[in-house]
């Protein structure tokens, strides 16, 4: 079956125990406490306003993300910084919400859970209508008290009640923040005619382009000023560091592909000749797992499909690659199969599964289902037999049917007796879970269904071309103890030398690379200036050297140049132009003073801060909105592109866009877009002391 079918199969009624033993306990308390931990580890991961977040906890948070996004890929690596920032948030909305004296309260808690957006309608919902089985959910809260499952209730507290209860909290706290939003009348007025302003206006103009870069020096000194002056806008929060590394290819070669092929090959009679495809693979081995039933063309997703499929029974197709592997495909066998099934099925649980516990002896079960079976046999009423004797949660309550599911669903003896046999087919049929008495009900689009076996070989390197890399790498690293030396030994092997900027000490990744972080912390355990040993990153070996360690707190000039340099190299092109360039007191004198002509701009707008034909330019356009330059040439002007010379003509008011009430309305949506902000507004605000580096 599949992953959430097997659950469902398997463990619903669980499921149901472990909510409702959660929720009574929340009741009985009246609340519920966020905080604390099930750990007795004193170990302290971060502290966040002076509360801490214990490692035991933060494990338990990482493992319950782990198991939910597993499906996705998520590996935990990539998630052990979601859930800090999740744990960091919390801390600092709950502080908040204490300030305020938010609470949720149990009936509260019980109206979202029973609720039109409760986050159990997955599995209270009927699959045929879509509606929410509110009486149902409450029943089985209702009829399970007793679970002794500790391990289980946690993890429903902290995948289901905990969640539901922060969200109603941030909800509750969001909604404070909307409701103070307020504009006044005078500033609806205000933006209203600062959006209407139209104006004209000369202007002469002197591009900073006219004047060569190369005739302007930026210094570290004016870059170590210009942060300073600017030290809102260039203050870091923690340290970075970069580096310069080398690469030497560890990737297969040709010589390590053929040597798999042949490999292969000399597999290929005997995988031909074998009659029993699953214990050969056993056997051999192979990358792509096999699957002992049929599935039809239109679900069979691989590489030469086509090819593939055409084979006779007993053929085979290849080897060919199929990304990374060498390929050998069987055709086992070939049947006439629907490609969707209903049935009707009990289940008589011998053993879960996914916890290894017994839930009855097989012959207690055998003995039962065939009393079962015996009993329709003789007129015993289906329907009645499911509701007392089922272990299956989730068909029970629809009298044990399954609705038209597809090839592949369900596990394998329950998948092949229902697509195997025809409508009308009883019988019993035991898998994992124990024993299933099943019924066919109906069938649909009959069409060849496969059994394919693949032998598959991945294209590995040898130890020969590792070595030759690791060499390579090693005599590099070993020559290269400076900066010099660096740049020398990748100049003289044609090798690029790469870069990777803004490390912090708690990444996964350096640039490109992944999985590296085990070079993260080689970064941040070594100076400025140190070489690595060689590196195995993927298919490839690294070796770094650290260029630039940038403390936290205002960025040094190597770190801001980037930057601003261009900023600073327009500052002086600026006073260059005043100085030598632009001289005289009108329009006319200044273009010819400086070799240029006198511009016209006509339309322009307050609210954009554009000019045609220019660019970007708000405080030139905002120059020409001031009267007290109107029918006179301004000052000398330094804009975003060049000095300007302007000189208002007129300044007017275009008919309205919008009415008052939409322009309010534009304002009070910006500032209510701007509270969802809040959260990054406060864990700026709070003294957050990581210690990461030290677990991870």
């Amino acid at each position: 079956m599949s992953v959430i079918q097997t659950i469902r199969d398997r463990g619903t009624w669980i499921i149901f125990v472990i909510i409702a033993v959660a929720l009574i306990a929340f009741i009985l308390q009246d609340g519920a406490g966020r905080g604390g931990s099930a750990f007795s580890n004193s170990s302290v991961i971060a502290k966040v306003n002076g509360t801490s977040i214990e490692r035991g906890a933060f494990e338990e948070r990482l493992k319950s993300q782990e198991a939910m996004y597993a499906g996705q890929g998520a590996t935990r690596d990539q998630l052990i910084g979601t859930v800090y920032n999740m744990e960091v948030d919390n801390i600092v909305l709950n502080q908040e919400f204490e300030k305020l004296g938010l609470t949720v309260s149990a009936k509260e808690l019980n109206d979202i859970l029973f609720g039109e957006n409760s986050p159990l309608r997955q599995e209270f919902t009927d699959p045929k209508t879509g509606e929410f089985k509110v009486d149902d959910a409450k029943r089985a809260f209702a009829q399970i008290k007793k679970s002794k499952n500790a391990e289980q209730i946690k993890m429903i507290n902290s995948g289901y009640i905990e969640p539901t209860i922060q969200n109603s909290l941030r909800n509750k706290y969001q909604n404070l923040l909307i409701q103070s939003v307020y504009v006044p009348k005078w500033m609806v007025e205000k933006q209203q005619a600062d959006n209407n302003a139209v104006a004209s206006a000369s202007y002469v103009y002197y591009p900073y382009v006219a004047i060569a870069d190369s005739s302007v020096k930026v210094t570290e000194a004016d870059i170590n000023n210009y942060v300073k002056k600017h030290s809102n806008e260039f203050k870091k929060e923690e340290e970075t560091r970069s580096i310069a590394y080398v690469t030497f290819s560890a990737a297969p070669t040709s010589a390590d592909s053929a040597a798999t092929l042949a490999q292969i090959n000399d597999l290929k009679a005997e995988f031909a000749a074998t009659s029993d495809a699953a214990a050969f693979l056993g056997k051999v081995g192979t990358e792509l797992a096999y699957y002992n039933s049929y599935f039809g063309g239109s679900r069979i997703q691989v590489t030469n499909k086509d090819s593939i499929t055409r084979l006779p029974v007993g053929g085979l197709f290849g080897p060919y690659v199929d990304g990374n592997n060498y390929v050998l495909a069987k055709m086992v066998g070939i049947k006439q199969w629907p490609d969707s099934v209903t049935v009707r099925h009990i289940l008589i649980g011998t053993n879960d599964p996914q916890s290894g516990q017994q839930v009855r002896d097989d012959s207690t079960g055998k003995k039962l289902v065939d009393s079962i079976q015996t009993a329709i046999k003789n007129g015993a009423d289906f329907n009645t037999l499911v509701a007392k004797y089922s272990d299956d949660g989730g068909s029970k309550e629809k009298g044990g049917v399954y609705d038209y599911f597809p090839q592949g669903q369900m596990v394998i003896p329950f998948n092949d007796f229902a697509f195997d046999n025809p409508v009308g087919s009883k019988g019993v049929v035991k898998t994992d879970f124990g024993y299933h008495y099943i019924e066919v009900l109906g069938q649909k689009n009959r069409a060849p269904a496969y059994k394919i076996a693949y032998l598959a070989k991945p294209i590995l390197s040898s130890n020969e071309t590792m070595n030759e890399a690791n060499t390579a790498a090693a005599s590099f690293a070993s020559g290269a103890k400076g900066t010099k030396e660096f740049n020398d030994n990748a100049s003289k092997l044609a090798k690029p030398i790469l870069s990777a900027t803004e490390i912090k000490q708690n990444d996964f990744t350096v640039g490109t690379l992944a999985n590296t972080r085990s070079l993260v912390r080689w970064i941040y355990e070594n100076k400025e200036g140190a070489v690595s040993d060689p590196t195995e990153v993927g298919d490839q070996i690294i070796v770094a050297m650290i260029t630039n360690i940038n403390k936290a707190g205002l960025m040094g000039a190597n770190e801001a140049r980037p930057l601003v340099e261009g900023l600073i190299r327009n500052d002086k092109k600026a006073k260059i132009i005043i100085d030598t360039k632009m001289k005289g007191s009108s329009l006319e004198e200044i273009a010819k003073s400086s070799g240029t002509s006198v511009l016209r701009a006509d339309s322009l707008s307050f609210g954009s801060g554009f000019i045609n034909g220019v660019g970007n330019e708000p405080k030139i356009v905002g120059a020409v909105f001031n009267k007290a330059i109107q029918g006179k040439s301004s000052d000398l002007i330094a804009g975003n592109s060049g000095v300007f010379a302007v000189k208002g003509e007129t300044i007017a008011a275009k008919p309205a866009d919008a009415l008052p009430e939409t322009v309010k309305q534009a304002l009070i949506q910006n500032r209510k877009m701007a509270t969802y902000r809040s959260v990054e507004a406060l864990r700026k605000a709070a003294t957050v002391k990581d210690y990461r580096f030290s677990f991870y």
